[in-house]
C-alpha cells in the first residue's frame, strides 16, 4: 500500500539554520539510538553507533549480490531513457554520471534491496519505529574523475528543505566497489553527530537543480568545521566491496575526489521513522521534488 498525503505545516524549528547571518554550532537534542537493544545489531554495537555516529560491517551483502547490484548499476548508467530525466545527475565538469536518485522506484533489483530485512530491522532498531525510504540513490565515482562531496550535514538539507523536523533518520551505504583511502573514501567526523551547524544565507528557489552538481548553500562554514575537526578528529572508512556503513543523518560527513583508476561506487539509502515524516521545509520556499524526499510514508519491508 502506498501512503501519500501533503504536507502539514511545520512544527517548531527546534534546529534553525539559513535563518541568521551568522553560522552556529547548537546541541543534539535528540537520541541517537531510539529504540533498545532488540535486533540485529548487537548491544556493543549500537553503542558504538551512539558514540561515534556510525558503525560499519564487512561483507554486509555476498560477492554474488554485490556482481548483480553493479551490473544494475552499470545498466541504469547506460539507459537512454533516463538522459534527461532529472534523477539521473552528471559531473559538472563532464557528462559522466554522478548518482541516480529513486532507484528504488526505478529498479526492482534495488526495490528488494530497500526492503531487505537485513537493512530494515537495523533501520528499525536504531530508529525505535517503523521506517520509511525518504531517498534512495547509486552514487558513482568513477576513476579518473569522480567529483568530491564538500563536507555536510545531511539532516542539514532535509530539515531546512525536506522539512524533516527530528534527527530520527539513518543512512545506509552499501558498498559495491573497494573503499581506499586513496579513490574518494567517506570520511566522518566521529562524533559530530551531536553538534548541528546553523548554516548562513537563504535557499534559493529550485536549489536542489545546482546543489545536487556542487553545493553552496547549506554547506557548513570553514570555522565550524574546524573547531569539529579540532574535537573530533576525521575517520576515512575504508573496505571491502559487499560492506555497509550505517550513520546518522547528522554526521558531518565529505569525500575528495577520484584520481586513481579504481572507482568507488555505492548505493545510499536513508530510512526515516514513520513517526518522523516531513513536514513543510523551516527554510526554503518550497519542497524539494518526491525523487529527492519522498512523500510516500509507508513502512519499508512491510
Amino acid at each position: 500500500m502506498t501512503l501519500q498525503m501533503d504536507l502539514p505545516a511545520s512544527t517548531a524549528d527546534e534546529y534553525p539554520t539559513r535563518k541568521t547571518p551568522e553560522p552556529a554550532l547548537l546541541d543534539r537534542k535528540d537520541p541517537t539510538v531510539w529504540g533498545s537493544g532488540d535486533g540485529p545489531f548487537s548491544s556493543r554495537e549500537l553503542e558504538g553507533y551512539e558514540r561515534r555516529g556510525y558503525t560499519q560491517i564487512e561483507a554486509f551483502v555476498t560477492d554474488a549480490e554485490v556482481a548483480a547490484y553493479r551490473a544494475e548499476l552499470d545498466r541504469l548508467a547506460g539507459d537512454p531513457a533516463l538522459r534527461g530525466d532529472e534523477r539521473l545527475i552528471v559531473e559538472p565538469s563532464s557528462e559522466e554520471v554522478r548518482s541516480v536518485f529513486d532507484v528504488h522506484k526505478i529498479s526492482t533489483v534495488f526495490s528488494d534491496l530497500v526492503n531487505d530485512p537485513r537493512l530494515v530491522e537495523r533501520a528499525r532498531q536504531i530508529l525505535g519505529s517503523d521506517v520509511y525510504v525518504h531517498q534512495s540513490r547509486v552514487n558513482y565515482k568513477p576513476g579518473f574523475g569522480g567529483g568530491s562531496f564538500y563536507w555536510h550535514s545531511d539532516f542539514e538539507t532535509w530539515h531546512a528543505e525536506d522539512g524533516m523536523p527530528r534527527m530520527r533518520a539513518c543512512s545506509f551505504s552499501v558498498a559495491l566497489t573497494d573503499n581506499f583511502t586513496h579513490n574518494g573514501a567517506l570520511m566522518i567526523m566521529p562524533g559530530s553527530h551531536r553538534t548541528f551547524v546553523s548554516c548562513v544565507g537563504e535557499t534559493p528557489e529550485d536549489h536542489y537543480r545546482a546543489s545536487l552538481r556542487s553545493q553552496h548553500v547549506g554547506t557548513p562554514d570553514e570555522a565550524s568545521l574546524s573547531r569539529l575537526s579540532d574535537r573530533h578528529g576525521i575517520d576515512v572508512l575504508t573496505g571491502p566491496a559487499g560492506g555497509v556503513t550505517v550513520f546518522d543523518s547528522n554526521c558531518m560527513h565529505g569525500s575528495g575526489g577520484n584520481i586513481t583508476p579504481y572507482p568507488r561506487s555505492n548505493v545510499f539509502i536513508v530510512f526515516n521513522s514513520v513517526e518522523n515524516a516531513c513536514v513543510k521545509p523551516f527554510s526554503a520556499p518550497a519542497p524539494r521534488p518526491e525523487f529527492l524526499a519522498s512523500r510516500d510514508f509507508a513502512p519499508a519491508g512491510r
